[in-house]
């Protein structure tokens, strides 16, 4: 039995998870292809994400195995949806807790009228500048290796597809929305652009991702759980 549920791992698997925070897309992958190598004897077995989620931020993430890992390119390609909390009056470097802040603006004059003609502006085909702390790849390098040096670096915007934003929750400084939105969606370009829309700034307190695709965070694995169903 050990070894046929090896093999249906090998033969490919859809599995989804629930990052952690802190937890990096590939240290998730790295766990689970090891959990899985060790519990059946593996030597060799594919694995990979298919969406990378920040490690400050939680949620869905899908995860294939052996064969079905040539799937990750259909698999990232569905809609995302995400619940984000955003702190207007300040930004930092990358736009979310990662780095300390670097400037603070006025929020007093923010409405809620104002946060919800705002958001109204920022739904459709738009054309996204990504983060410079960010993966995208900048003349073969990552842009996020690049800020870390303290390198001036232009990214090129990329045109994404916000279908919606909706405001859930409005308390000064802290703005809660859901956004349902294409893949290559930067979520924390939103909040640095809902900032400045609102003459001020903005930077993601919290960032968890409840959809992609037609899979949901109502069946998501925790790791933990995982390795005790393993072993």
């Amino acid at each position: 039995m050990e070894d046929l549920c090896g093999q249906d791992y090998v033969d490919g698997q859809i599995l989804i998870f629930d990052k952690p925070y802190t937890w990096t897309s590939f240290f998730l992958v790295k766990k689970v292809r090891g959990a899985l190598q060790r519990r059946y004897g593996i030597r060799k077995l594919k694995v990979g994400h298919a969406g990378t989620l920040d490690p400050l931020a939680t949620g869905l993430m899908i995860i294939a195995t052996g064969k079905s890992t040539k799937r990750i390119d259909e698999l990232q390609a569905g809609e995302k949806e995400y619940f984000a909390t955003i702190r207007l009056g300040a930004t930092t470097p990358g736009f979310d807790l990662e780095k300390e802040i670097d400037a603070v603006f006025p929020y007093e004059h923010i409405t809620l009228s104002m946060v919800t003609e705002a958001l109204s502006k920022m739904t459709g085909e738009i054309d996204q500048i990504p983060p410079v702390y960010s993966a995208k790849k900048v003349e073969g390098e990552r842009a996020y290796d690049k800020a870390r040096r303290g390198e001036d670096q232009e990214l090129d915007a990329k045109r994404v597809f916000i279908k919606e934003i909706e405001l859930i929750d409005f308390l000064l400084p802290d703005v809660k929305i859901r956004i349902a939105c294409s893949r290559g969606t930067y979520i924390r370009a939103i909040a640095r652009d809902l900032g400045l829309f609102l003459g001020s700034g903005a930077h993601l307190t919290e960032l968890r991702r409840s959809k992609s695709g037609d899979f949901t965070l109502d069946n998501a694995l925790i790791f933990e759980d995982f390795q005790k169903m393993l072993f």
